[in-house]
């Protein structure tokens, strides 16, 4: 973490710097350690959350402890074997707990690859849903949309979502990990494409009279799209 830690230093002095004088005096070791000192918990903390976000986008390992993401919020994974034989997956009390047969538990590679499955799947049944009643309400803003676009769920790489010259909708399965207000964001950037199939002057304009706060929604998506997208 050296190298962290000297970019972070270097950022706390280029924050306190106002001016060329000022620059030269903060060469001296006196006046680097005097504000870095006084810095510290801010440091400590910046480390703290890097190295905290970095160890979430590790390849996941489908075990108990790591951190899952649904609608905005964060849940530890909880895998244990089944009492019934019978796999399972269910929110309770801040965990994400999945339930394999017991002979798959008791196999680690078998049940990593099963864990990752049934989440996959549980993400996908998740995104029907929850697309279909955000693309209902956002309908109410965009009247230029006359009948319920048809949708699918399809993992990509680099793209939330994407409208086909017809109208149909596509969207990213990882996308439910984000709060309902980026959702929504996508949703209506998409209905938007059935107005306008660029993405001209005009249809910022028109995305911006359905969610005035689009950049700063569109910011916070952007800026958990690398935890979010973490397979």
């Amino acid at each position: 973490m050296n190298l962290l830690y000297c970019i972070t230093v270097m950022s706390v002095l280029n924050t306190t710097s106002s001016g060329a004088s000022h620059r030269r005096t903060l060469r001296r070791p006196a006046d680097i350690h005097q504000i870095v000192t006084k810095r510290a918990r801010w440091i400590w903390d910046n480390l703290q959350q890097f190295a905290e976000q970095q160890s979430m986008v590790l390849p996941r390992q489908y075990v108990s402890g790591e951190t899952q993401f649904y609608l905005g919020r964060r849940y530890v994974l909880k895998v244990s074997p089944s009492e019934t034989q019978r796999s399972d997956i269910k929110l309770y009390r801040g965990k994400l707990q999945v339930t394999v047969s017991a002979a798959l538990y008791d196999a680690e590679l078998s049940r990593q690859t099963k864990v990752k499955g049934l989440l996959k799947r549980w993400y996908a049944e998740k995104s029907q849903q929850v697309l279909s009643e955000r693309i209902s309400q956002m309908m109410t803003k965009t009247p230029w949309v006359k009948e319920t676009p048809s949708f699918r769920i399809m993992e990509m790489k680099k793209q939330w979502g994407s409208c086909s010259a017809s109208g149909s909708l596509l969207f990213n399965p990882h996308l439910i990990k984000a709060p309902k207000e980026c959702i929504d964001y996508v949703v209506l950037h998409e209905l938007c494409h059935i107005a306008e199939h660029n993405h001209s002057e005009k249809f910022w304009r028109l995305l911006a009279q359905v969610m005035p706060n689009w950049k700063q929604v569109k910011s916070q998506l952007d800026g958990m799209a690398e935890l979010y997208l973490n397979d």
